[in-house]
C-alpha cells in the first residue's frame, strides 16, 4: 500500500468513526463472507452433456458475444481469470449438467460425485467451496415443461431420483472439501396459459419433494434449499413452485429457502422478505440477480434493490444464516466482465450494509425519533464508502474500480479464437 492510499483510507476511517462506524470491523466481516460464483454465466447455461445442447424450459441467455466456454478447460480458465478481479472469498456454484468426468454418459438420475472430480480437485486447489443444483430442464424428459410435477409417474420418478442423487453429490463434495454444500432445487414446471387445475400439479410436486427429502443425506455436509419463481418463458400464467408453496414447504419440513431477486413482482421488496422468513427456516439462500420487468437475469448493478437486500443480510443477526450466490446470465456482453461487474457490485452492496450506522439507527428508532432515523440514513449516503471499498480491493490484491476491465481485454486477446 502506498503512503497516499494509506492516508486516504485513514481519512475515510476517521470520517466513519465520527459517525460511530468501525471500518476495520466491516472489512474483516466482508473478508469472511464468500460469494458463490455461478458457472453457467460462462457458457450461457449450455453445460457439458453434448454439443448443441441449450438451457431451454424457461432459461434463455440472449446475445452472441464471442468466446463462450465450450469445455471444462475453457470454463475453469475463465473462472480463474475473473476470480483475480473479485475481492474476497469465492465459491463455485455448479449445475448437474456440468459433469466433467462422465465418459460413460450416464443419465442425470445416476450421477455421483465422481462425475465432478475435476471440479472438486479444481476447487480444492483454490480453497473454494462448491454449491450444487440438480438440472431439471434441457432434457428429453422436460420437453413439455414439467418435471417433479409431471402427470406421468415414471417421469416424476426420474426427476425425484435426479434430485436425490444431487443431494448426495452435494454431501459428498462437502465432505471431500470439508465445507458444506448448498444444494438448491429449482424446477420450471408450469403453464403458459390459464390452467384448469392449479391444485393437481402442486399435489404431485409435494409428493415428489417428500420423496426427495425422505432420502437420508448428511446435514453436516449438505444444506438443502428450495427455490420459487413468479413466472418465466413458457410458464407465464402459472408456476407450480410459487413462493407461497415453497415457503410453506420449507417451514413445515425445515429445509432452507432460496430467494432469487428476479423471481418476484417488480414492486415486491426481497429485502423485506429476509427478516420475515428467517425466524421460521434453518437457512436462507439469496440469489443475487436483476430482473428488468420480469425474471430476465440481468447482470447485477448497484441499484437500490440490491443495496437494500445486502443491507438486510449485513444485519449481524442474519449474516450467519444466509448464503449468497450469483444467478444471472448475459451473452450480449463479455461474459467475464458480466461476472466481475455482478460480483463486485454484490460485494459493494454488502459493504454498504456493513458500513450502515445500524446502532445509531436502531437507537433512534427505539426512542421514536424518526427524524433522526431518516437524517442518519440519508447522511450515510455521502460517507466515503468508496474509499473503504478501494482499501478492501488493495488488501485482496485485486484491481480498483476503473482498472480491472483492461485485464479482461488482455485475457480475451490471449485466449485466442473460440469460435
Amino acid at each position: 500500500m502506498t503512503p497516499l492510499s494509506q492516508n486516504i483510507y485513514a481519512l475515510a476511517r476517521e470520517r466513519y468513526a465520527s459517525a460511530g462506524i468501525d471500518t476495520e470491523a466491516a472489512l474483516e466481516t466482508l473478508a469472511r463472507v464468500p460469494l458463490s460464483l455461478h458457472c453457467w454465466q460462462g457458457d450461457d447455461v449450455t453445460g457439458f452433456e453434448g454439443a448443441g445442447s441449450s438451457a431451454g424450459s424457461g432459461c434463455l441467455a440472449t446475445g452472441n458475444y464471442p468466446g463462450k466456454a465450450r469445455n471444462f478447460d475453457e470454463l475453469s480458465a475463465d473462472l480463474d481469470a475473473v476470480a483475480r478481479l473479485i475481492p474476497g472469498p469465492l465459491r463455485l456454484n455448479l449445475h448437474a449438467i456440468y459433469a466433467t468426468d462422465n465418459a460413460a454418459k450416464v443419465d442425470r438420475d445416476a450421477l455421483t460425485a465422481e462425475h465432478f472430480s475435476s471440479w472438486i480437485d479444481w476447487a480444492s486447489e483454490r480453497k473454494w467451496g462448491i454449491d450444487f443444483n440438480p438440472t431439471c430442464f434441457a432434457h428429453r424428459l422436460a420437453t413439455d415443461g414439467f418435471t417433479l410435477a409431471h402427470r406421468d409417474p415414471a417421469v416424476r420418478r426420474f426427476w425425484v431420483d435426479h434430485c436425490i442423487a444431487s443431494r448426495r453429490i452435494g454431501a459428498e463434495i462437502g465432505a471431500k472439501l470439508g465445507d458444506a454444500v448448498v444444494t438448491n432445487i429449482w424446477i420450471p414446471d408450469g403453464f403458459k396459459d390459464t390452467p384448469a387445475d392449479r391444485a393437481g400439479p402442486r399435489r404431485r410436486l409435494l409428493q415428489s419433494l417428500e420423496e426427495i427429502f425422505a432420502a437420508h443425506v448428511s446435514k453436516k455436509w449438505n444444506i438443502d434449499t428450495v427455490e420459487s419463481k413468479l413466472f418465466g418463458i413458457g410458464v407465464e400464467s402459472y408456476t407450480v413452485g410459487s413462493h407461497e408453496f415453497y415457503l410453506a414447504f420449507a417451514v413445515k419440513n425445515q429445509v432452507g429457502l432460496c430467494l432469487d431477486a428476479g423471481h418476484f413482482h417488480p414492486t415486491e421488496s426481497v429485502a423485506d422478505k429476509i427478516s420475515a422468513v428467517l425466524p421460521f427456516i434453518p437457512h436462507l439462500l439469496l440469489h443475487v440477480s436483476r430482473g428488468v420487468r420480469w425474471d430476465s437475469d440481468h447482470v447485477v448493478t448497484l441499484d437500490d434493490p440490491t443495496r437494500d437486500m445486502l443491507a438486510e443480510v449485513a444485519n449481524p443477526a442474519h449474516l450467519p444464516h444466509v448464503s449468497i450466490g450469483m444467478d444471472f446470465f448475459d451473452a450480449s456482453i463479455n461474459r467475464l466482465a458480466a461476472w466481475a461487474i455482478g460480483a463486485r457490485n454484490t460485494r459493494k452492496a454488502l459493504l454498504l450494509g456493513l458500513l450502515r450506522p445500524r446502532a445509531a439507527l436502531c437507537e433512534a428508532e427505539e426512542r421514536g425519533d424518526h427524524t433522526a432515523r431518516l437524517a442518519l440514513l440519508e447522511d450515510a449516503r455521502t460517507l466515503p464508502w468508496n474509499l473503504v471499498w478501494d482499501e478492501f480491493c488493495r488488501r485482496a490484491d485485486t484491481p480498483l474500480d476503473g482498472a480491472w476491465l483492461s485485464s479482461i481485454r488482455d485475457y480475451e486477446k490471449s485466449r485466442g479464437n473460440r469460435e
